[in-house]
Parts: C-alpha cells; sequence; structure tokens
C-alpha cells in the first residue's frame, strides 16, 4: 500500500529510539515488535499458533517462552515470568495468546478503528470474515500496478503479494483474517500521530 513503507521506517526507528529507554516488560515487548514494522505483531500471533499444536489458542509458560525465543525477541526470563502471570489472570499456567496480543497491539482511537473495519468489510465481498484473493477482484485494481503494466506478473501475482503484505512474513497463506487485518493497521496507526491524516489515508486508500 502506498506510502506505508515510509512510515513503517520511520516507526521501526522511533520504536528503536524509545527502546532503549523503556522498562516496563509489556511496552519492552510492544516497541521490538514494532522495530519489524506494521506486521511485527502479527508475525508473533502467527509463530504462538503455529506453536498451539492443540488449537485450544492458549499457551504454557514453557511455549510462551520459546514463542518470544522463535520471534528473536529478546526478553529476561524473570521479565517473562512476570508477563505471563500478568495474563494468566485465572491462575490456571495457561495464557489466552489472542487475549495477549491484543493487549500487545498499540492502542488504536475509536474513529481509526471504524475506518479500518469500513475497509475489512469492503474488501471482504464475501463476509465470511476472511480476505481471499477471490474478494480482491474487482475491489483492488491491479492494473495500475507497474509489474502488471510491464507484463512480469499476473493478476493473481498483483492480489497475492497484496495479500502477502498484511499477512506474516514467515507464514503468507494467501488469506488476511479480520484480526490480522487489525494487527496490521495497529502497526500502521502507531507510525501516525494524527487521526485526521491516518482516516484520510485510509479512505484514499480505500475509495471508503
Amino acid at each position: 500500500m502506498a506510502g506505508t513503507s515510509r512510515h513503517d521506517r520511520e516507526m521501526a526507528m522511533k520504536a528503536k529510539q524509545q527502546l532503549a529507554d523503556c522498562s516496563d516488560p509489556l511496552e519492552k515487548l510492544r516497541l521490538q515488535c514494532l522495530t519489524r514494522g506494521s506486521s511485527g505483531i502479527k508475525g508473533l500471533g502467527r509463530t504462538f499458533r503455529i506453536m498451539d499444536d492443540n488449537q485450544n489458542r492458549s499457551l504454557d509458560f514453557k511455549e510462551f517462552l520459546k514463542g518470544l525465543n522463535d520471534y528473536g525477541l529478546m526478553i529476561e526470563k524473570d521479565e517473562a515470568a512476570a508477563l505471563f502471570q500478568h495474563f494468566d489472570r485465572d491462575g490456571s499456567g495457561t495464557i489466552d495468546f489472542e487475549e495477549f496480543l491484543i493487549t500487545l497491539r498499540p492502542p488504536m482511537s475509536k474513529a481509526r478503528k471504524e475506518v479500518v473495519m469500513q475497509a475489512f468489510r469492503k474488501l471482504d465481498k464475501t463476509g465470511d470474515g476472511v480476505i481471499t484473493v477471490e474478494d480482491l477482484q474487482g475491489v483492488y485494481n491491479a492494473k495500475y500496478h507497474p509489474k502488471y503494466q510491464n507484463g512480469e506478473w499476473t493478476e493473481q501475482q498483483v492480489f497475492r503479494t497484496f495479500l502477502d503484505s498484511f499477512d506474516s512474513p514467515y507464514d503468507k497463506d494467501g488469506q488476511v483474517t479480520k484480526e490480522e487485518f487489525i494487527n496490521y493497521y495497529c502497526g500502521v496507526s502507531a507510525s501516525i500521530d494524527s487521526d485526521v491524516y491516518f482516516i484520510l489515508m485510509m479512505r484514499n486508500a480505500w475509495k471508503l
């Protein structure tokens, strides 16, 4: 999406600077994810999902620690333990990683959330809560893409590359869920200070 790569770079730099003075373990993790750009938090979500062997959306401490390490996030074991306890509200020894990711996302104002959901609903033509290549046909115009124009890519390849930009870097499945879409834009949102500018950017990008 036009403009977001510049925002990504700015955000990554800002997060790196803030990381130097940060002592709160949750904020540290959030900033480490943001140094990877808009899809940083979403990528961590995918790592957790891969580890969730029994598909119950929860992780024990060992899995939690392994997920953070696999994703390359630096955190002291005692900090990780404190974080885990904070999220293990019922003391069951497991945490709901979706809840964890929602807390990790940079906060987004109500107005921003609203416009992100408008874009998602417009793209999700079939209304099944997942954006696929089929949904994009007729909504996203591939013909303006330079690689389509010079014959290098087919329309399908343009769509797939477009979807991949919202997808996690390590597990691209050609589908974008509502959670992934919101996670991506929470990242973008963190790099844009003004609500007005963010909403304008979304409206222009998605012709809302």
